[in-house]
């Protein structure tokens, strides 16, 4: 089987840095991207050491500017096709305001630039670089669109249609898309100071399986809807919140 070019944002932690693992430890290139050079430069090669290969590149980059995701698009696209696209770049860049319509509307806006706009724009940037037949996409949505709150749940609902708009678009291509909608995931980077005992036991107390998730699951979920098996599934969303939301 030919080796395959996998394209992972936010790659650098958290369920992204476990989603890159699970691609190389298959064998893939994988090019991750993210704001924090630094940061992506550790990433590659840790992931690198530990496969004893040069499988992770990475390219820095923020994903809601158009003229820097060209940048990047044109430097994939120097090394050939892409087969998946894996768009985790984003956050609740928002959690709160000043109460002020202001402050409101800057923090909507703010979510919507750091949970749309990367994914759309790298998306599709990459879309003519995509193989067809046989490419991926998948998009990292949240229990928030569900649920909320407003702002940044907004945002990842807008990737819900952008997914299904997607995957009309793209199904005669040969090419599926979905989206992974994951509930509360510990050991990534996401709430920050917010992550206090008491916070985390009300999260994991939403579940019925009494834990919160790791990436490694969600990166596997991924890993899935990414693989050849996955030719029939398409316009989707999983969820993976431990049965926090029921049937959704």
């Amino acid at each position: 089987m030919e080796q395959r070019r996998v394209v992972v944002s936010g790659g650098g932690t958290g369920i992204g840095l476990a989603t890159a693992e699970a691609f190389a430890g298959e064998g893939a290139q994988v090019i991750i991207l993210g704001r924090r050079a630094e940061v992506l430069a550790e990433a590659a090669a840790k992931l690198n050491t530990a496969y004893d290969a040069n499988l992770v590149t990475w390219t820095s980059a923020d994903l809601s500017d158009p003229r820097q995701v060209q940048e990047a698009v044109e430097a994939i696209a120097l090394h050939g096709p892409v087969d998946v696209i894996v768009t985790n770049a984003g956050g609740n860049v928002a959690p709160g305001h000043d109460g002020t319509l202001t402050g409101i509307a800057d923090g909507y806006r703010r979510n919507f630039e750091a949970n749309v706009l990367t994914a759309v724009l790298l998306t599709e940037g990459l879309l003519p670089y995509l193989r067809r037949p046989g490419g991926r996409i998948v998009h990292l949505s949240s229990i928030a669109a569900i649920r909320g709150p407003g702002s940044y749940g907004g945002a990842k609902a807008a990737l819900h249609a952008y997914t299904y708009e997607l995957a009309e678009r793209l199904g005669p291509d040969g090419i599926t898309v979905n989206a992974v909608a994951p509930g509360y995931v510990s050991d990534t980077e996401f709430f920050g100071d917010r992550a206090t005992p008491e916070f985390v036991k009300s999260r994991v107390d939403l579940t019925l399986v009494g834990r919160g998730g790791v990436p490694g699951e969600i990166a596997a979920a991924i890993g899935y809807l990414a693989s050849p098996e996955a030719g029939y599934v398409t316009g989707q969303i999983l969820h993976i919140n431990g049965g926090s939301i029921l049937g959704r």
